[in-house]
């Protein structure tokens, strides 16, 4: 049987202690960092990313599922916290796919969550890495 990981860029990765980062690790084990092909954006609130078939990498985290008999109550508690279960009539904002995460030399295929609106006039994160991203950020707006 295939091992299901998942790629977090945003929100879960630990270094922002969210809430639901203690339902993931609940389910998943960090195995690393690593890189997928993707170009990330601030959409005002959030880190979002899209695919991208370049050479642009976004920087995050690689989970692995520690017990597989529960990837679909797991990953179902995470499609709603990323807002794929819907109400009829609304869009969610993210979708779930397989994508090839890069890491010490080695591919690794995982679940990444993918923006799924629109990011026409937002700015891009060109560096890929939300965590580095904030910290620069912050360096800028600090008071003096």
């Amino acid at each position: 049987m295939q091992k299901q990981r998942l790629f977090v860029y945003g929100s879960l990765r630990s270094g922002f202690r969210n809430p639901a980062y203690n339902y993931l690790t609940k389910y998943f084990h960090l195995i690393g960092e690593g890189v997928t092909k993707g170009r990330m954006y601030f959409n005002g609130e959030t880190p979002v990313a899209v695919p991208t078939e370049d050479e642009h990498y976004l920087s995050g985290e690689l989970y692995e599922l520690n017990n597989e008999a529960e990837f679909d109550w797991a990953i179902n508690q995470l499609d709603d916290y990323e807002g794929l279960n819907v109400m009829p009539g609304e869009w969610p904002k993210y979708k779930r796919e397989k994508v090839l995460v890069f890491r010490n030399g080695s591919e690794k295929e995982a679940w990444i969550y993918w923006y799924n609106g629109s990011v026409n006039g937002l700015p891009e994160i060109e560096m890929g890495d939300v965590l580095k991203y904030l910290l620069e950020l912050n360096k800028h707006h600090k008071v003096g």
